[in-house]
């Protein structure tokens, strides 16, 4: 029988918070899950998992995908104004999440030449 692994409540919070900036980051550059998994040569179901903070990806994976959208794993300076806590950056992610499509979509060349 497997065990399972139980994670601490600071890194579930960290991997929902590196997840989200790494979804925003994506939609963004208007990228979809599968562009951005074909970059980071891994299926869409693990780029969903990276994006939904699941701690059982591989950090490796977690990092390459970081990389490929341009979030930056150590920062020099503190954001402004200065985060407290990972609940105020996941609430925040979160808003701007909701500001941002639902859907991005490969945009489609149009040949209008006549």
């Amino acid at each position: 029988m497997k065990r399972q692994r139980v994670s601490l409540q600071p890194t579930l919070a960290a991997c929902a918070l590196l997840g989200r900036l790494i979804r925003i980051a994506r939609k963004e550059q208007r990228w979809s899950e599968h562009e951005l998994a074909a970059r980071a040569l891994i299926s869409r179901s693990t780029l969903q998992k990276v994006e939904r903070g699941d701690p059982s990806v591989a950090i490796g994976i977690v990092f390459d995908c970081a990389h490929l959208v341009g979030v930056p794993l150590f920062p020099d300076t503190e954001p402004s104004p200065p985060i407290r806590t990972l609940g105020q950056a996941i609430a925040r992610a979160d808003d701007r999440l909701a500001l941002l499509p639902k859907r991005v979509r490969a945009p489609v060349s149009v040949d209008d030449d006549f």
